[in-house]
C-alpha cells in the first residue's frame, strides 16, 4: 500500500452529526464510504444526489479544501450483537400459537402467494375445522408461541364464533384485580420513608479493587443503578437477573457495603443451607479485613449461638447476617437492605411475607433465570431491573459433548480430571437405580472415593458430605440434579449427566453451569443410551446446547420452563388457569396493558396498519435458506419500533448470507413503510398502478402518483411521501 506523506492539506475528522456536516460541506466533492447499503440507510441518508458511495469495510474521515471523504463504518469492537432468540421462537410445523384476535391454532408453514400482482410470505394457521388464515409476515407481532405451563396440550379455537373474544374479556376482568393489587403496592411503597444509602465513590472504587479481577461493564452499571436508588430516599425493589456464574455476589457484597457505610445492617435471605454456608465464607473472607461483622443463621447453629446472634442483631453489634427463612421474624436495629438470593426458589407466599416483614427497607432480589423480555415491560412499572449479560473476563466457556455411554469413555473422562486435580459431579437421575450406578463405577475405577446424594438421603447428613467433598474428601458426586441450584465449588470442572434426552434444556444448561467457575476449562459430557433412537426433539436439544456452549448462552437457550415458573410467580398464583387459556405471552400483554391504565400512564392503543401495495417484497429462500432462520428474521422485524433497527438487521442479514436480491431488499424497506406509516398515524397504504392512496386514521386521504408502476419507484414514492411529512 502507498502511504501518503502528512500534508496540512487534509485534516482527520471525528464524525458526530452527519447531515449538518454534509450541509456546510455540500460545494465540495463527497465521498461516503459503507461497507453496505443498510448502513447508509441507518444513518438516514436517503437523499445521495451530488454524493459518491464507495461500498467498502474502510474507515476514513478527512477533510480538504475541495474534498470531503466520511466512512459510516463503525470499529469492529463496539458492535455488540444482539444474540436472536431464535430457539425461543423456533417455530416449527404443528408448534401451537396464540393470534391476538383469533386465539389457539396451529402453525402449518410459510407459504408464497400472488396477491394484489405481488408476491409476499404468508404464515398459515390452522383453526378447529381446517379453517386457516393466512398472516402477512411484517405483523408477525400479532402471534406469540403457544406457552402455558406443565406442557398441557391446549384447545383450539374457532374461527368467527367470537368466543376468542368472550374468553379475553373474562382474563381481562381477573386482570384487573391482579393490576390494581400491583399498584397498590407499588403506590404504597412510594410513600414509605426508606434509609438513604450511598456510599463514598473512591472507598467503594477500593472495595472493589479487594475482589481481585476487574469487574464487567454490567457489574459496574448494576452496582451504580442500585446505590443511585437507595440513595433517593424511595424504596428499591430491585431484581438482578444474570445467567449462571457473572458475579451477582459481588453485586450484592457492593450494595451491603454501601450500607454499612451509611451505617445500616443488611441481611442476605438464600433458599438452602447450602447456599448459606457457602455465602457466609466468601463475605466473611471480603468483610473481616475491613471490620465488617458477618455471621450467619441457619438450622446448623446451635441454639445458644443463635441466641447470642439475634441479640446482636437487635443491638446493632452485627453489621450482615446470611441465612434461610431463620431470618423470618428478627429484630433488627437498623436494617437497611435486604438481599434474596435465587429468588425463583422462593414461593410466592415467602416473598410476601418478606415484604411485609421489612416493608420498609430496600430490597434487592437476585435470579439466574433470565427474564423474559415480556414480563420485564409488564413489571416495569413496580419492579425495577438491572440485568448482568457479560461474563468475567477469565471464565472459560464449558466444553460440551453429546455422547453414547461406553464404560471406556466414562474411565477415561474421570481419571482426566482427577489428573488435574478436579472433582466430578456425575448425574443420575433415578433414585432406586443408584447404588447400581454406584457398582458400575467402583467396578471399572475401584480406588474412587465416591459419595451419593438424593432427597431421599436427611438434610443433614446431605449437608455434611457436602462440606466432606467441598474439603475434598471425595472424588465424585453421584447425584440427582438436586446440584443444579447455585452450588458454587471451583474444584469440580467435568460433570457427567446420564441420560441427557430425558432433561429439559435449561436443566441442562443449569446442570453445566455448576463446571468451569474458576478460570479452569470445563467439560460436560452429555450421555445418551443410543444417538439412532433419539427422538428429534431429543436431538434438537442436545444439538443446541452442543453448540451454544458459550458463556450467556442461558437467555438465547430459551429458558421456556424456568420462564413459565418465575412469569406465573412473579404475579401471584392465582391465574395459572387463565395462562392455560390465552398462553403466557398474551397473557402478559394484557397484563402490561392493565397495570398502565391503573397507574394512568398513558395507553398506546396499539394501531395496524394495512399496506396492499402491489409489490413482490419477501427474505428470498436463495438468500436465507432454512424456513426457521427466515421465520426468526421476520420475527424480529416485526418486533422492531423504528426504521434504524430494521437496518441493523438489514446490515447484520447482508454480514450472514452475502448480498439481497430485490424481493429481500423490498421487504426490508416495506418494514420501513410499516414503521413510518404508524408514526404518521396512517391506517392503510394502497395502489392502483402508479396512484398511491394514504388513508389516515381520522379517515382523511391523500394522493400521490409514483414515476411507473415498477416495484422500485413505488416504493421510493412512497418513503418520500412518508419521509416529508
Amino acid at each position: 500500500v502507498e502511504v501518503l506523506s502528512e500534508s496540512d492539506d487534509f485534516k482527520e475528522l471525528v464524525v458526530t452529526d452527519l447531515h449538518p456536516l454534509l450541509k456546510v460541506h455540500k460545494n465540495k466533492k463527497i465521498t461516503v464510504i459503507a461497507s453496505n447499503e443498510a448502513v447508509v440507510k441507518q444513518m438516514g441518508l436517503f437523499d445521495t444526489k451530488g454524493i459518491e458511495i464507495l461500498y467498502a469495510p474502510y474507515i476514513l474521515n478527512i477533510l480538504s479544501k475541495d474534498e470531503l471523504v466520511i466512512s459510516l463504518n463503525k470499529p469492529e469492537k463496539s458492535r455488540r450483537r444482539r444474540k436472536s432468540s431464535i430457539l425461543l421462537d423456533d417455530l416449527k410445523t404443528g408448534d401451537y400459537v396464540v393470534h391476538e384476535d383469533y386465539g389457539v391454532g396451529i402453525f402449518e408453514s410459510i407459504e408464497q402467494t400472488q396477491i394484489l400482482g405481488g408476491i409476499k410470505d404468508f404464515i398459515v394457521i390452522k383453526y378447529v375445522g381446517d379453517d386457516k388464515i393466512l398472516l402477512p409476515v411484517e405483523n408477525l407481532d400479532c402471534i406469540d408461541r403457544y406457552i402455558a405451563s406443565g406442557g398441557s396440550v391446549p384447545v383450539l379455537d374457532k374461527l368467527g364464533k367470537g368466543s376468542f373474544g368472550k374468553l379475553k374479556e373474562s382474563v381481562k376482568k381477573r386482570l384487573m384485580e391482579i393490576a390494581g393489587q400491583i399498584v397498590n403496592t407499588a403506590a404504597a411503597r412510594e410513600l414509605i420513608k426508606a434509609p438513604k444509602i450511598s456510599v463514598d465513590e473512591d472507598e467503594l472504587k477500593e472495595f472493589q479493587k479487594l475482589s481481585g479481577f476487574d469487574y464487567t461493564d454490567d457489574q459496574v452499571q448494576s452496582i451504580d443503578e442500585i446505590i443511585t436508588q437507595m440513595s433517593s430516599g424511595h424504596i428499591m425493589d430491585r431484581l438482578l437477573s444474570g445467567d449462571v456464574g457473572f458475579g451477582k455476589t459481588e453485586v450484592a457484597m457492593n450494595t451491603i457495603f454501601a450500607a454499612y457505610k451509611s451505617g445500616f445492617q443488611s441481611a442476605l435471605i438464600v433458599p438452602t443451607t447450602l447456599l448459606s454456608a457457602q455465602h457466609y465464607r466468601s463475605l466473611a473472607q471480603r468483610f473481616d479485613a475491613l471490620g465488617i461483622r458477618v455471621s450467619k443463621l441457619d438450622r446448623f447453629v446451635s441454639a445458644k449461638d443463635k441466641t447470642n446472634i439475634i441479640k446482636a442483631l437487635a443491638d446493632g453489634i452485627l453489621d450482615v447476617v446470611v441465612g434461610t427463612h431463620a431470618l423470618f421474624d428478627l429484630d433488627f436495629k437498623n436494617l437497611g437492605v435486604v438481599i434474596i438470593d435465587e429468588e425463583h426458589k422462593f414461593g410466592v407466599k415467602q416473598k410476601e411475607k418478606i415484604k411485609e416483614l421489612y416493608h420498609n427497607v430496600h430490597l434487592l432480589s437476585m435470579s439466574a433465570t433470565p427474564i423474559p423480555r415480556s414480563l420485564n415491560q409488564a413489571l416495569s412499572s413496580i419492579k425495577t431491573m438491572s440485568q448482568l449479560l457479560t461474563p468475567p473476563s477469565e471464565r472459560e466457556p464449558v466444553r460440551t459433548f453429546v455422547k453414547e455411554y461406553e464404560e471406556k469413555l466414562i474411565k477415561e473422562v474421570i481419571l482426566r480430571e482427577i489428573r488435574r486435580g478436579g472433582q466430578i459431579f456425575y448425574v443420575h437421575n433415578s433414585i432406586d437405580h443408584m447404588p447400581i450406578k454406584l457398582g458400575e463405577l467402583k467396578a471399572v475405577l475401584p480406588e474412587l472415593r465416591v459419595v451419593m446424594l438424593h432427597s431421599k438421603i436427611s438434610a443433614t447428613d446431605t449437608e455434611r458430605e457436602l462440606l466432606k467433598f467441598e474439603a475434598g474428601e471425595y472424588d465424585l458426586m453421584l447425584a440427582t440434579s438436586i446440584i443444579e441450584s447455585g452450588i458454587h465449588m471451583p474444584r469440580v470442572n467435568t460433570i457427567i449427566v446420564d441420560g441427557a434426552d430425558r432433561f429439559g434444556m435449561a436443566d441442562l444448561h443449569q446442570l453445566r453451569g455448576r463446571v468451569g467457575r474458576s478460570n479452569v476449562e470445563g467439560f460436560a459430557y452429555f450421555i445418551v443410551n443410543d444417538k439412532e433412537t433419539l427422538t428429534d426433539d431429543a436431538k434438537k436439544r442436545l444439538l443446541a446446547l452442543e453448540s451454544n456452549s458459550f458463556l450467556g448462552s442461558g437467555s438465547v437457550l430459551a429458558y421456556h420452563d424456568l420462564e413459565i415458573r418465575g412469569g406465573g410467580n412473579l404475579v401471584g398464583d392465582a391465574q395459572s388457569g387463565h395462562i392455560k387459556n390465552i398462553g403466557y405471552s398474551l397473557y402478559l400483554r394484557m397484563l402490561e396493558d392493565a397495570i398502565k391504565l391503573l397507574s394512568n400512564q398513558v395507553q398506546v392503543e396499539k394501531m395496524k396498519v394495512d399496506i396492499k401495495l402491489t409489490i413482490s417484497a419477501y427474505i428470498s429462500d436463495e438468500i436465507v435458506k432454512e424456513d426457521r432462520l427466515r421465520l426468526d428474521i421476520y420475527r424480529r422485524l416485526s418486533a422492531c419500533e423504528n426504521s434504524v433497527e430494521v437496518y441493523e438487521i438489514q446490515e447484520e442479514v447482508i454480514d450472514r448470507f452475502g448480498d439481497l436480491d430485490t424481493p429481500s431488499k423490498q421487504f426490508f424497506e416495506l418494514m420501513v413503510i410499516k414503521l413510518l406509516s404508524l408514526e404518521k398515524k396512517i391506517k392503510s397504504v394502497s395502489n392502483y398502478g402508479q396512484n398511491i392512496t394514504f388513508t389516515y386514521m381520522n379517515d382523511a386521504k391523500e394522493s400521490i402518483k409514483s414515476d411507473s408502476k415498477d416495484d422500485d419507484d413505488i416504493i421510493k414514492a412512497v418513503l418520500i411521501y412518508l419521509r416529508a411529512k
